[in-house]
């Protein structure tokens, strides 16, 4: 839902810029929205996890 409201926001903002002239601004405001985001979801401290069974219990 956020990421709806953040678009929409963006929008309204572009088209206000619009109606008053701005069109080169309305258009950098909506290219902005555009741009592809870089996430590195892999860490590359990725560790394994620790086994939390009690010592002597056997699966």
């Amino acid at each position: 839902m956020n990421k709806l409201t953040r678009k929409l926001g963006r929008l309204f903002t572009a088209v206000a810029f619009a109606e008053a002239g701005e069109h080169d601004m309305a258009r950098e405001i909506l290219r902005e929205e555009e741009r592809p985001r870089k996430i590195d979801r892999i860490s590359p401290t990725v560790r394994p996890r620790k086994e939390l069974r009690a010592p002597g219990i056997k699966r």
